[in-house]
């Protein structure tokens, strides 16, 4: 089967390598001219991070990130709400890892590279069109180039992961408008520093308006310095600008809402202050779709379904995608039948997952601190029962797909782990 792919971000990379595990021939096409590492950081939880091992890129991704220890929850007075292990340490058969996404794409390139040729990525390429045959599929492309050019490629499938502006959605649903704002800007940015708590700690502090979160996305250097992966997030008005991950950010736009968060064990306007980069991003969604799939053509990733970057889910669904499309390659020799398999069980997981992440997903924890105790607690007991905050763990971990046993029990993401 050949298949063309749009968009060479993590979803649709990862969408080649798993295609042509199953001996399927694809091809990405990239809207920008070169690809190069950017971004900051993302944590990739144990369920994607499977389906990375299943391409053999475990020992490639772990070598280039952070195996996170633990998740550690606060409040806006640096006091701890909750606390849980992550990864290997809390018994899955895989880490969770915290990498920068440049890297990460890097990895995921360098290995389609390898595996299906150096003509196997085309950048410069922007989709313009998508036209549906009863056999197949022709995109049409705008070429950059000193001469403006189209040219049309068809193919047996087509797999649009060309993220939150996706034009194949557009053209399926050219009334659907912008992204959503949910009300809040994120700062994200990187600072080179020394290891917090366990040194492989990821923590979320504060609440629904003003929330910082941090996590080492590199192992120590000569010095014992490791670059930290943070966002700050507070309540805004709706941005002019369209979402774009590399859009520079402004420190004097949400230092001030930090600068007495000033911990025992963390320095947070510090941390601020000695960035290497901010960029400014705000956060955005779109409602869950009634279809993915038009003829042989289907949405996946940011296309699909694009969520708050709340439970570290964003990337990670992206490759559970890849790997449940190729999976029902396997299953179906009929392409709709395949398709419809794919669709049928990924909208719905993932549709769960974006509408738990607007109700704030497993950080309600800090909210529910938050309302109960404002002025602060002397021990978490009196104001949020162990009950609860394992209730809501739990719960998220289910709705996200990794919870523990299912996970390790080795079924694939189309029979629901």
């Amino acid at each position: 089967m050949n298949v063309t792919i749009v968009g060479a971000g993590i979803g649709g990379l990862a969408t080649a390598l798993f295609l042509h595990q199953q001996g399927h021939q694809a091809r990405v096409y990239e809207s920008v001219g070169e690809l190069r590492e950017l971004g900051v950081g993302i944590n990739l939880l144990p369920h994607a991070v499977r389906e990375l091992d299943k391409l053999g890129l475990l020992e490639r991704v772990a070598e280039s990130g952070v195996l996170t220890l633990e998740l550690l929850y606060f409040n806006k007075l640096g006091q701890r709400i909750w606390q849980e292990p992550r990864g290997i340490d809390a018994g899955y058969k895989w880490p969770q890892v915290s990498i920068h996404r440049g890297r990460l794409q890097r990895i995921l390139l360098d290995a389609v590279r390898e595996r299906l040729g150096n003509d196997s990525v085309v950048t410069g390429h922007r989709l313009t069109a998508v036209a549906l045959q009863e056999a197949g599929v022709t995109t049409t492309f705008s070429v950059t180039g000193p001469t403006a050019t189209a040219i049309d490629v068809t193919a047996d499938v087509a797999v649009m992961a060309d993220g939150i502006h996706s034009a194949a959605r557009r053209q399926f649903y050219p009334d659907e408008g912008i992204p959503i704002y949910s009300g809040s800007m994120h700062w994200r940015g990187t600072t080179l520093m020394r290891p917090f708590l366990s040194g492989r700690s990821m923590f979320m502090a504060g609440h629904s308006a003003v929330k910082f979160v941090a996590y080492p996305i590199t192992r120590p250097d000569a010095n014992g310095l490791v670059q930290v992966n943070w966002i700050a997030e507070a309540r805004r008005e709706q941005p002019l600008n369209r979402e774009d991950w590399n859009r520079p950010g402004h420190i004097d736009d949400f230092l001030p809402l930090f600068e007495s968060w000033t911990f025992d064990w963390l320095d947070v306007p510090g941390m601020i202050a000695g960035h290497q980069q901010i960029y400014e991003y705000p956060m955005c969604d779109r409602d869950p779709l009634p279809q993915w799939t038009f003829g042989r053509c289907t949405l996946l990733g940011d296309a699909a379904h694009p969520m708050y970057p709340i439970g570290s889910n964003g990337a990670s669904q992206a490759i559970r995608d890849a790997s449940a499309l190729a999976d029902a390659f396997a299953r179906h020799s009929d392409v709709p039948a395949a398709l419809a398999g794919y669709e049928r069980v990924r909208r719905e997981a993932t549709t769960a997952i974006v509408l738990s992440n607007r109700r704030m997903g497993p950080e309600i924890v800090m909210q529910m601190a938050e309302d109960r105790a404002p002025a602060g607690f002397s021990t978490i007991d009196e104001v949020v029962s162990r009950q609860e905050l394992e209730a809501v763990a739990d719960g998220y971990k289910k709705v996200a797909g990794f919870s523990r046993d299912a996970l390790n029990a080795g079924l694939s993401v189309l029979d629901g782990a």
